[in-house]
């Protein structure tokens, strides 16, 4: 299967698979009616891609980004393809029948070629677990009839090409074994000729051909492999070799020689990892000559599985979250120590592979850079989803106290566990602090700035009376400003710790921290200095000193909060 090309759906995906599994069904249910009504001639900003999907609406330029209407069409079929994989269920448990490609190619009387042709037209397709235990792809009855609904031209037409007899399959042999002995032709010239002769099309023509060389490969037509491969097949080549398609039978199906199979799967290779944009926190250390000795010494291991290590009781009413929050019960808490561990490899591997990555070349990459890369960039993957999985629990726990906003806690979970992602790739370890301050610092900072918008909106919720809607607004803003007022508290505690007196003076009167939060009492400079008996000069200096040394006990955020 080709990957998602437009990056932020890309991303959206991958965030999703840590969502609750009963949110990610409607999910996908919300995509496959987005795909219904995209219009391939139109373009559609992500902010409506993502909020049709989700319900949320991304900030910012990202939000504002337009994707082309067939690029949408063709990104949303993959999307669906692989959310569905990720929620297979059983055919058993679907309540009406369920086709596979083969049985609905010959239920319709047309090929399989033709059912993929109409994936791309508007046929939806997920993925089940039949009978057998394997996942493939399936087309429920109630989908096929929709599509026959909407479409009867398209399946008329397709009805009008009949089959090739075994005679007339027999005859394109002989002539293409002819032709291929007697002349210089290429595979197309040949394939070109025969189809004009026989009044056949090409693609009739060209697959007559291949699965006759698939079932007689001690009988080949063609001594030379074809000409120059088209992108499409070179992308088709590299996602079947991916799904673990021998090589042999990739030499077969695209008529290539075995160093040509392999040149072709390592271009591709070196050209997604190219294209792959890795950002990762420096550090002074990766610097240093043993650095991957002491960073990479041992392999990852998760310590055993133990309770949480917080207390405080879940408030979830009548939610859904009870049974996901038992899939979470026995996961792992980082300590301080494996949590510092772990941030210096996952950055320390995106480092190795942004190095190693450097000056690389198409037209000149060996197999071993583009194994050590790939390797690099897997454990990354692998590393980041510990650290998630460790913290969602976290993630719920905040959820829990902003259900007074009257958002759904499944919503806010799902949408805290997007900020967690975001806040793995952005946390500096070498700053001391946990990454769980950090997080949740984050996750609640996205919530103040995107739940109230969205759930106080009167077009979300038209049913709702007026004086809800005013009673929601008050609600939202109470939370606002209790957090706001918490997280002031909290940066009053850390410069009570770390500055002494007069530095504490400046700070919290200077930067308004001293009286309630909604009137802040500020002081300038000069009045300060006047306070002190210090002048306005000095009282700068004082300031900036102060300032330097909260660097090392803030977050960023908290940081940001302090001064702006």
């Amino acid at each position: 299967m080709r990957k998602i090309k437009n990056e932020n759906l890309a991303q959206l995906l991958l965030q999703l698979r840590f969502t609750p599994a009963k949110q990610r069904r409607k999910q996908l249910d919300s995509a496959e009616k987005l795909f219904a009504i995209i219009d391939k001639d139109k373009e559609y900003p992500f902010e409506f891609v993502c909020f049709k999907i989700t319900g949320f609406r991304p900030k910012g330029p990202v939000g504002q980004q337009l994707i082309k209407g067939d690029e949408l069409a063709e990104d949303l079929r993959i999307f669906i393809s692989k959310l569905s994989g990720q929620l297979a269920r059983p055919v058993a448990e679907q309540g009406q029948k369920v086709y596979t490609i083969e049985e609905l190619s010959t239920e319709l009387a047309v090929s399989t070629k033709t059912i993929n042709r109409w994936r791309k037209r508007g046929l939806i397709a997920r993925k089940f677990i039949f009978d057998d235990g394997k996942k493939r792809f399936g087309f429920p009855q109630s989908a096929v009839d929709e599509f026959l609904k909407k479409n009867p031209d398209l399946i008329a037409k397709a009805k009008t090409f009949a089959r090739l007899t075994d005679k007339q399959k027999k005859l394109i042999i002989k002539q293409a074994t002819e032709l291929a002995a007697k002349t210089t032709l290429s595979r197309y010239q040949i394939i070109k000729r025969i189809a004009a002769k026989t009044g056949k099309v090409h693609e009739t023509v060209r697959y007559t051909i291949l699965n006759y060389e698939k079932a007689h490969p001690d009988k080949p037509i063609f001594k030379q492999p074809p000409g120059v491969i088209s992108p499409t097949q070179t992308g088709e080549l590299y996602e079947l070799f991916k799904e673990g398609c021998e090589v042999d039978e990739l030499m077969m199906r695209f008529g290539r020689s075995k160093s040509s199979i392999y040149r072709i799967i390592k271009l591709r290779r070196a050209k997604a990892l190219l294209a792959r944009k890795i950002e990762f926190i420096a550090s002074d250390e990766f610097l240093e000559d043993d650095a991957k000795e002491k960073i990479l010494a041992e392999p990852i291991k998760w310590e055993k599985s133990r309770p949480c290590e917080s207390t405080e009781p879940f408030e979830l009413g009548g939610s859904s979250l009870p049974k996901y929050l038992q899939s979470l019960k026995n996961v792992p808490v980082l300590n301080r120590e494996r949590e510092v561990e772990l941030f210096r490899r996952y950055n320390y591997l995106k480092y190795l592979a942004c190095i190693t990555r450097a000056g690389m070349k198409l037209t000149r990459v060996s197999s071993s850079r583009l194994r050590n890369i790939e390797n690099c960039l897997a454990e990354v993957e692998a590393i980041k989803k510990m650290i998630i999985e460790a913290n969602l629990r976290l993630v719920v726990s905040i959820a829990s106290k902003h259900t007074g906003s009257g958002a759904n806690l499944l919503d806010l979970v799902s949408e805290g566990n997007f900020s967690l992602m975001r806040a793995i790739e952005k946390f500096d370890y070498t700053r001391g602090f946990r990454f769980g301050t950090y997080a949740s610092w984050a996750v609640a900072k996205d919530y103040a700035r995107k739940i109230p918008a969205e759930v106080t909106r009167p077009d979300k919720a038209p049913t709702a009376p007026l004086a809800n809607i005013h009673r929601d607004l008050r609600t939202a803003a109470t939370a606002g400003v209790v957090a706001i007022e918490r997280a002031r508290q909290s940066l009053v505690q850390v410069i009570r710790d770390n500055l002494n007196e007069r530095e504490r003076y400046i700070i919290l009167n200077h930067f308004g921290l001293v009286g309630p939060p909604i009137k802040k009492k500020k002081k300038t400079l000069k009045q300060i200095g006047e306070d002190l008996d210090l002048s306005k000069e000095r009282v700068r200096q004082i300031e900036l000193i102060a300032l330097q040394k909260l660097r090392h006990f803030l977050s960023i955020e908290e940081f940001e909060l302090l001064t702006g």
